[in-house]
């Protein structure tokens, strides 16, 4: 819980206690009233790692809520339909899409379209949309083949309360145990396009901006370059082991449950 709450904490509310400017240093020396020491145009460390961490997060954040926002709806739809020409409609784009490496697609696209923050996420979540509808579409196959959900269709229940309200409720678990390695996957995409300065200034305070301008004093001036090293790393680590630590505490709980049903019964 430590490894992830320091990061997603500094991301958070670093900006809400972050020092002023002030004058700028000279670069990469340590002292002189900063305690990180200053980067490459002589910035304050410790205020640009205040300040670094919120881009990184909410753009990984609204990525992946993106991203699932559109697959799900697609991964149900190829999983209920009972037409095979629907199905390869709505699947056969998304297998073209995941045959394109992903960090390729966006770095084509920023080459193109030079894209901000905003598009950053856009194109991050779009790569993310094709593998994440395969795991909706795997999972809700499975539970759509249950007979409780061709009673609900006999019984004449629309396709969104059998979509939604069955099958969707059953993805739970599926959608819980991806969605910490997807978040993983997002904030190393997000990291790594700004890490190449795609969506982002060159001089913006951004932990992975900071990691790529300050490597040339790497030797000079370390915690330029390690503390928002560190900082991504724990951060992308930390978020799977949360995701992990939680799916194993609900199966705990569910095995519990049937355990004491089982000794009524």
């Amino acid at each position: 819980m430590l490894i992830v709450a320091v990061p997603l904490a500094l991301a958070l509310l670093g900006p809400l206690f972050a020092p002023g400017p002030g004058p700028r240093a000279a670069s990469f020396t340590e002292g002189g009233g900063h305690w990180l020491g200053t980067d490459f145009v002589g910035r304050d460390v410790w205020r640009q790692v205040l300040l670094g961490g919120r881009p990184v997060v909410l753009t990984a954040l609204a990525a992946t809520a993106l991203a699932y926002l559109v697959a799900l709806p697609l991964g149900l739809a190829a999983a209920l339909t009972h037409r095979p020409w629907l199905e390869e409609l709505l699947m056969r784009p998304l297998d073209v899409l995941l045959a394109v490496p992903s960090l390729l697609t966006i770095l084509l696209v920023a080459a193109v379209f030079s894209p901000d923050a905003t598009a950053l996420a856009l194109l991050v979540a779009l790569v993310n949309v094709p593998d994440a509808a395969r795991i909706v579409r795997a999972a809700a196959t499975e539970a759509a083949a249950r007979p409780a959900v061709e009673a609900l269709r006999m019984q004449g229940e629309s396709w969104w309360r059998v979509a939604v309200g069955y099958v969707g409720r059953s993805l739970t678990r599926t959608l819980a145990a991806d969605a910490g390695v997807r978040l993983t996957g997002v904030l190393y995409l997000v990291s790594t396009a700004a890490f190449l300065g795609v969506g982002v200034a060159p001089d913006a305070a951004d932990w992975a901006v900071m990691v790529d301008r300050n490597r040339t004093g790497l030797f000079v001036q370390p915690w330029a370059v390690v503390v928002p090293a560190l900082l991504i790393v724990a951060l992308t680590m930390g978020a799977n082991l949360l995701f992990d630590a939680a799916l194993e505490r609900k199966t705990l709980e569910r095995k519990t449950l049937e355990r004491k049903r089982g000794s009524r019964t």
